[in-house]
């Protein structure tokens, strides 16, 4: 591994804390833009309230002529105060809106602000499952020394997964599921198995989530029968 390669996790995270800083900055001048405009909307208002009253506090001696010019400035200060109101409720809704996607961008920014990272070190949970898979079973018992290599190999790999898990990554092990494209890569098909069409049969090497976001497909191999029905196609969740 280069040192690029080294680094990579760190400019992956350093970029996404960025991207987060400058999502954060933007939302902060939307709401202070919208929070401005909804009080020069409301200072409007007021302004408006106030010379509606003035227009309506008239002597008693006005003549009818005064009256109905008085009448119409009403009118026209009340449609200019609903349009003040219209617009203000706007802006109050908008500042809601922007303050709301301002919290998912923060949130999804924690969430997954370690995905450069997650992805890199899958290669270790990899060579891990090969470096067991390596010894055979039946041999394992042959030399102690191998044994207890062994042993550590195992101990590392749990706690290796438990750590992944602390981190919500998940490991995505389908044998004997319906094949999702969405989750899966297929690499070769199975036949003669007995197991139906479309069903994972082998597992070359396991997938990995983070939170609900696909870190990296799992690479599977697909049964292929000529008498098998077809596997049941994968649930998909409209609740989201």
């Amino acid at each position: 591994m280069t040192e690029n390669d080294n680094n990579k996790p760190s400019q992956d995270d350093e970029a996404l804390k960025n991207a987060a800083a400058n999502d954060a900055a933007k939302d902060a001048a939307e709401d202070a833009a919208a929070e401005a405009a909804a009080a020069a909307d409301a200072a409007r208002l007021d302004a408006l309230s106030a010379a509606m009253a003035a227009e309506t506090a008239g002597d008693d001696g006005e003549d009818l002529a005064g009256t109905a010019g008085d009448s119409a400035k009403v009118e026209e200060l009340e449609a200019q105060v609903a349009e003040l109101r219209d617009g203000l409720l706007r802006a109050m809704a908008e500042t809601e809106n922007i303050r709301k996607r301002g919290e998912r961008q923060l949130e999804d920014a924690h969430k997954y602000a370690v995905t450069g990272f997650a992805r890199d070190i899958l290669s270790i949970a990899d060579n891990l499952d090969r470096a067991l898979a390596a010894v055979p079973e039946e041999r394992r018992e042959e030399h102690e020394l191998l044994g207890t290599l062994l042993e550590g190999v195992k101990a590392v790999q749990a706690g290796f997964v438990q750590t992944m898990a602390a981190h919500k990554i998940e490991q995505i092990e389908p044998l004997g599921e319906a094949f999702d494209p969405n989750l899966h890569e297929a690499m070769f098909e199975v036949p003669g198995t007995d197991m139906p069409n479309g069903t994972v049969a082998q597992v070359v090497e396991p997938g990995y989530k983070l939170h609900d976001r696909l870190l990296r497909p799992a690479r599977v191999g697909v049964a292929k029968s000529a008498g098998g029905g077809d596997a049941e196609a994968p649930k998909v969740d409209t609740t989201a």
